[in-house]
């Protein structure tokens, strides 16, 4: 059973060894024409393992150790970014990062779960899963947003809010659901990016807004494979089959209506590319900022809940049948 993107990838990363160490011998034809070959058989390989993914597969792309986090999209798409911290209740939640900065000239906000790369940033970043000060914290930032009249842009990454007893004894659950009621009527444009794991209410404690996207190999879900698995068979051994029935990758949410644009990564997913996945992320971002602005708040108001609402309609209809 696949636990790690790096186990279906390994001819990919055997290709890239081979390149790298060829690389390190003296220019010749002979060793050029090699290097042209294996460079043409690693893009073909790639091609064809990421053209055939399963949605467990996907799972692990989305949880990649080398995908692009909130922080490197915001180095990548932003200028002068300020980080704001803490809920000014309980504390500064660092799995959570908010702040405020420039896009193309344009005054946005930020805010986004922040997963860490090192042992030691895992800890502190709390593997990317918020705590109740962590919404409280964003949702404190949004309401600024909101008064100076800036765009909101989340990027959703998260396993799904922390379940330890602290965060039950300070309200996460209550704390994510005032994010959702707040961010409904917040008055200013949200865009929401799915850009690695949307995991559970963690994702939705900021995912209420006008657009809301995912990157091609991100995941949407109420729950994990592995818990899912966990419920329905009484072990974790079948995320294979779990993932499957959950319908959790971007095209799956879209034909549902879940989703509003699913852009598209580079050959062999996001963390093979950062650089091409941000610029696709900002094409993506400026037309969606170009239309929302543009728009009456009161008539973004409106339909921000018109499109809520009709969510589940589909699935509400053909139980009746």
């Amino acid at each position: 059973m696949h636990r790690k993107a790096e186990d279906f990838e390994k001819p990919i990363i055997e290709l890239e060894t081979q390149i790298k160490e060829l690389s390190l011998f003296p220019s010749s034809s002979e060793r050029d024409k090699k290097l042209a070959k294996l460079e043409e058989e690693l893009d073909s390989t790639r091609q064809e393992i990421y053209s055939n993914l399963s949605r467990w597969e996907i799972t692990l792309v989305a949880r990649h150790p080398k995908r692009p986090y909130t922080l490197d999209y915001v180095r990548r798409l932003f200028n002068g970014f300020v980080e704001m911290h803490g809920d000014r209740h309980y504390g500064d939640d660092e799995a959570m990062v908010t702040g405020f900065g420039e896009f193309n000239g344009r005054p946005i906000c930020v805010v986004g779960q922040q997963k860490g790369r090192s042992t030691k940033e895992k800890l502190r970043r709390n593997f990317g899963m918020p705590h109740p000060e962590g919404y409280r914290k964003a949702l404190r930032v949004m309401r600024l947003a909101e008064k100076f009249a800036r765009p909101v842009l989340t990027f959703i990454d998260t396993p799904g809010a922390y379940p330890g007893s602290g965060a039950e004894e300070r309200g996460v659950a209550e704390a994510i659901a005032v994010n959702l009621r707040s961010m409904a009527m917040l008055r200013t444009p949200i865009i929401v990016t799915i850009i690695g794991e949307g995991g559970s209410g963690g994702a939705l404690g900021i995912g209420v807004g006008d657009r809301v996207n995912m990157l091609e190999y991100s995941t949407y879900s109420v729950i994990s494979p592995e818990s899912c698995s966990s419920i329905l068979w009484r072990d974790a051994d079948h995320p294979e089959e779990a993932a499957e029935a959950l319908k959790l990758k971007s095209e799956d949410l879209q034909g549902l209506n879940l989703v509003d644009e699913v852009i598209p990564e580079p050959p062999g997913g996001a963390h093979n590319d950062p650089q091409a996945i941000s610029h696709n992320l900002g094409v993506v971002l400026e037309k969606q900022l170009d239309e929302l602005t543009a728009t009456d708040i009161d008539t973004l108001l409106e339909q921000r809940y018109q499109k809520f609402r009709a969510m589940g309609a589909l699935a509400a209809n053909s139980g009746q049948e």
